[in-house]
């Protein structure tokens, strides 16, 4: 009927039962004590659709420029960055803004008419929907002077 316990034994079994308890409450503290209440939605990634020109990586380091980067999160309608604070359709009209200044690297042609910046709020997705204009290369293409060959043969020495 009676369980034999030995001192030492039960002196172990008492610790261990302190132990996790003070490790459940530190755990309790630390949460309660914590600024934030999870109801932020960090920024998971940049989609870009509809670009053939300019490369996806120059428009996404533009968007990552106006503010939606991997550390920033959503709160309601707010984007929350490491430096500021801002509304989240102001957020994507910088955005749209910046993508429309994307250059094809090398050159100062920006060939991108239209951006549509789309912010998932429950799960933190960027989609930047570009349309580019083909007909701004052309003009540009046709501007350039033509050097001929025979100028740069007659330059060498000896001629």
């Amino acid at each position: 009927m009676y369980i034999k316990v030995r001192r030492d034994t039960l002196v172990i079994l008492i610790l261990a039962f302190i132990l996790i308890l003070s490790g459940r409450l530190m755990t309790y503290v630390a949460f309660a004590s914590s600024e934030s209440t999870g109801d932020d939605v960090p920024i998971a990634g940049i989609m870009v659709k509809g670009n053939d020109i300019i490369p996806t990586s120059t428009i996404k380091a533009n968007v990552e420029a106006a503010g939606f980067r991997s550390n920033s999160t959503i709160n309601g309608n707010t984007l929350i960055t490491s430096q500021r604070q801002l509304l989240l359709s102001d957020a994507q009209q910088n955005a749209a803004e910046m993508v429309k200044k994307s250059t094809i690297p090398g050159t100062s042609i920006a060939p991108i008419n239209a951006v549509d910046v789309q912010v998932d709020t429950k799960t933190g997705n960027v989609v930047v929907t570009v349309v580019e204009d083909f007909s701004v290369l052309q003009k540009n293409m046709s501007s350039i002077p033509k050097n001929s060959t025979n100028s740069t043969n007659s330059t060498k020495a000896g001629v």
